[in-house]
This record gives structure tokens, sequence and C-alpha cells, in this order.
């Protein structure tokens, strides 16, 4: 979800150097939401990589691969850009190089692809710069595609909020969006803290909303919830629906993960934690973004890109427990007060 978003600014750099430039995306079907708030983009093409992998047969059977393939192959382009560079990306690019000759396509060299031998793919082969936020990474290989000079000025996401749809629950006056999950279990901030900084949020006035996303989160944001009656654990809603709501926040507490750049996204005040992850290649990007990173002279280890914590044999992320709740929520507090 984040590298969709980091995305976005590539989009409205290209849009201002040619503004008639239109874009179809390539997308997860779980996260084909995003790419529709940029008027930029034309038409979405969904996959279900997930989903397919589990069932290949079914997939084969039902047509949907085949509906895929002729999606994807259904018109020409200028240019086709491979911007995850990974071998399920790769693979895409590749069944459109099949499927159509007009449009090279265009991806990052040997050394810049996230993994080998994804490159192999591409005809247009870019180089990538070490240790650049992703955000600039994304901008610089389209810039790179479409022949124009890497832009120096701020990212600009470019979304039209008038595609972000609330959905029908009644929200309070006040509130706070706390992101609980992570795709990583060493990206959680333990439940206990999170706990401590939903009672410091409601007596400082404010309710506090909970996502949830699969089922895991769900009763996580049950279990969190429960005990405050100023607390809500939210319905699973679409991504439009959780921006907009978002947008309408005062603030947001984030673990490293997709929503949290989507509060960077929408320049909602927000404190990440950040501790196994590397805020300056992937941290929220926006005005009003405060990185809370493990500090390296008590977490050697940081960052260790590991899903699980092996920092003492602890069951919990180490570097992410010495956050404290109450310094977390200063940190929100005073970007809420700035804003």
């Amino acid at each position: 979800m984040g590298d969709l978003m980091h995305a976005l600014p590539a989009l409205t750099d290209a849009a201002a150097i040619y503004p008639d430039i239109q874009f179809d995306w390539v997308v997860d079907e779980a996260f084909s939401d995003i790419p529709l708030w940029h008027p930029a983009v034309n038409r979405i093409i969904k996959s279900a990589h997930r989903r397919w992998k589990k069932h290949v047969s079914q997939s084969f059977s039902n047509g949907e691969l085949k509906e895929f393939y002729r999606n994807l192959n259904r018109d020409d382009y200028d240019v086709v850009i491979d911007g995850q560079s990974n071998l399920k990306s790769a693979t895409v690019a590749l069944l459109r190089r099949i499927g159509k000759t007009k449009g090279d396509v265009h991806g990052l060299d040997h050394d810049g692809v996230r993994e080998k031998p994804a490159h192999w793919v591409y005809q247009r082969r870019h180089q990538a710069v070490v240790n650049e936020h992703s955000i600039l990474h994304q901008r610089r290989l389209i810039a790179n595609a479409l022949g124009y000079p890497v832009p120096d000025s701020a990212p600009n996401f470019g979304i039209n909020r008038e595609n972000l749809h609330l959905p029908s629950i009644a929200l309070p006056e006040q509130f706070v969006f706390f992101v609980h999950n992570a795709s990583w279990a060493s990206k959680l901030w333990p439940e206990e803290h999170w706990f401590q900084l939903i009672e410091i949020a409601t007596k400082a006035g404010y309710s506090v909303l909970l996502p949830s996303g699969n089922d895991e989160e769900k009763e996580r944001a049950e279990r969190l919830a429960q005990p405050y009656q100023e607390a809500i654990a939210l319905p699973r809603l679409s991504l439009s629906e959780i921006a907009a709501i978002m947008d309408k926040a005062a603030g947001a507490v984030c673990c490293d993960t997709g929503l949290g750049h989507l509060a960077g996204l929408l320049n909602l005040p927000a404190v990440s934690l950040y501790g196994p992850t590397d805020a300056n290649l992937i941290g929220a990007t926006g005005l009003h973004q405060q990185h809370l990173i493990a500090s390296t002279a008590n977490f050697s280890c940081s960052p260790c890109y590991k899903k699980n914590c092996h920092f003492d044999n602890t069951n919990t992320s180490a570097c992410l427990e010495n956050f404290q709740p109450q310094q977390v929520w200063n940190e929100l507090h005073a970007l809420i007060n700035t804003r």
C-alpha cells in the first residue's frame, strides 16, 4: 500500500510536464482505490496475485487469468513502467511484452531491482540511487522513463479529495486515529502501550478511532477499544472510506504501515514509530509528520528489517517498546497545536 502512495507524486510530476498524460495502473485488487484518487489515472487493471497463487487451477478455469491478460493488453501505450521491480511485477511486464509490441518496458537495472532477475524483462533499464527515499526513487524512475529532469520540488501527491467518500458512520466531533496494525510482528507497538495512549487521549478530550482490516486486526481493535467509552473499533471499510475519516481527524499515531503513509498523503498531523525499518528510506512524507526512530545507541540492530524481533529473545519489538505512551502523546499534541 505504501509503495502505491509513494508513486503518486511521480504522476503529479509527469502531469505537470505533459498536461494530457494518462496512466493505466496495474494494482492488487485490495488497494485498487488508491490510484483512483489521482486525476492523471485513467484505468485500473486489477490483479489478485495472492488469491491466484492459492487457487491456480480455479483462476484458470474461471477465466480470471485470461481476463487479466486481455485487460493488460487491451490498449497500446507509449511507455510501460515497472515501478515495483520485483518478480511479480516483472511477470506482469513480461505478459505485457508478449501480448503487445508497442511501448517499451522500463525498469531498474541489475543493481537497482528489488528481486533479481526482474531486470531481464525490461527493454530500457535505469540506474537507481542508493539509499534514496522511496518517493524520490519513484519520481526518478518515471522521470527517466518519460524523458524529463527529476524535479527538485517537494513531493505533491496531487489527490482529488472528492474521490474520498465518508461511510455512513456517525463520527465524534473531535477524534484521533490510532493505527495499531502492521504487516510484521516486529512493527507492532505493545498493546499495553496502546491502552495507556488511549487513556491519555480520552482524558485530553479526544475520542479514539481504531481501524480494522483482517480478522486479527479487528479483534485487536475491539480489545483496545473495549475499556473506553470514547474509543471506537471501526468496521472493515474501503481505503477511500478510511481516507475520508482520517481527513477529518485531529491527528494520528501510526505503526509503520500503509495507513501511516496515508496520514502523510493527507497532511494529517501524525507520529509514526520506526524501529525495524528505516524512516530515511520509507518514512511517511507530508506536512506535520513526526518520526520517532529507535535509538541505535540502545538498539544497534535497528533497523534490522526482520519480521520478528530477536533482541534478547523478546516476544515484542524491543526497540518500539522503548517509546513511552506519554512521549508519543506529547509529540502528537504538539503537532496538532501547530497545524
